[in-house]
């Protein structure tokens, strides 16, 4: 599997030449590359690059600190490489709503979700029966009127230095600051609207309301505030004034799942570089 490097700084001429020659002289070969200006005059410059080169795992160290030296300190801005034995390791916190989740252990069960699934965890308990068969923890922790501070306690417990990615797949609690900042951490979470419209809470009843043609889901890294987080994909059903909000869920649900999932397996991928409030997805 090939090494990734992903650059983020300032454009300028020749910021392809620099990386790429480095990689040629390190005895690399490109694999696969991506890049995106904002604006070639004075805007920001992304790029995604994939790599093979013999005795990688051995050299990994050094050859970060070689590109730190020649390349990512002239360049500025921000450099990560991202090396196929570092294996993610993903949580995911759900409700009562069990198909974006089943969804995700299914797809990482068949091999399509290259991570370390370590665990759910859920404020209620109807889902155990279907998670334990994946052979994961299913750990409750339940937040009753008032109890939001000892729960986040506990689920930082369950969590904090223990995955490197955690995935809110329909978890129906809104996350605190504090917590977010403790877990330090991504986090992913799946909306059931086409965001900005909708945010927050019953968005199929209030999309009926104002008569919508268009339903969707939105996935978006999770900010302190609600809903409103870096977008990473979308998508939409059509639908009709026939549709009550029932059916409008159902619909719904099917959207939900491929958007999380697309996500989830773009930000495994390292594919995802968050600019500001947006991101570029290679």
């Amino acid at each position: 599997m090939p090494g990734r490097l992903l650059v983020a700084c300032d454009d300028r001429p020749g910021i392809v030449a620099a990386v790429a020659g480095f990689l040629h002289r390190e005895g690399a070969n490109i694999t696969d590359s991506s890049q995106h200006s904002t604006d070639p005059h004075g805007g920001r410059f992304f790029m995604r690059m994939e790599f093979v080169r013999d005795g990688l795992q051995e050299d990994a160290a050094d050859l970060e600190a070689r590109f730190g030296e020649q390349v990512g300190e002239p360049l500025g801005g921000d450099w990560r490489f991202a090396w196929p034995w570092q294996v993610k390791r993903v949580a995911i916190l759900v409700s009562r709503y069990e198909h974006c989740a089943m969804e995700l252990l299914w797809r990482w069960r068949r091999g399509e979700l290259p991570c370390e699934m370590v665990g759910v965890v859920s404020n209620h308990p109807e889902l155990r029966e279907q998670v334990e068969p994946f052979g994961l923890p299913y750990e409750v922790v339940p937040t009753p009127p008032g109890g939001k501070p000892a729960a986040e306690r506990r689920m930082l417990e369950l969590l904090a230095g223990r995955c490197d990615l955690v995935v809110l797949a329909r978890y129906m609690q809104i996350l605190s600051g504090a917590f977010l900042d403790a877990l330090a951490v991504p986090v992913i979470n799946i909306h059931h609207s086409f965001l900005p419209a909708f945010p927050g809470a019953e968005p199929y009843r209030r999309a009926r309301d104002r008569g919508v043609k268009l339903i969707g889901a939105t996935a978006h890294y999770v900010t302190e505030e609600l809903d409103d987080g870096p977008i990473i994909e979308q998508d939409v059903e059509r639908v009709s004034h026939a549709e009550d909000v029932g059916a409008l869920e159902r619909i719904g649900a099917d959207v939900e799942r491929w958007v999380l999932a697309r996500a989830v397996l773009w930000h495994l991928q390292d594919r995802v570089v968050v600019d500001g409030r947006r991101t570029v997805v290679f």
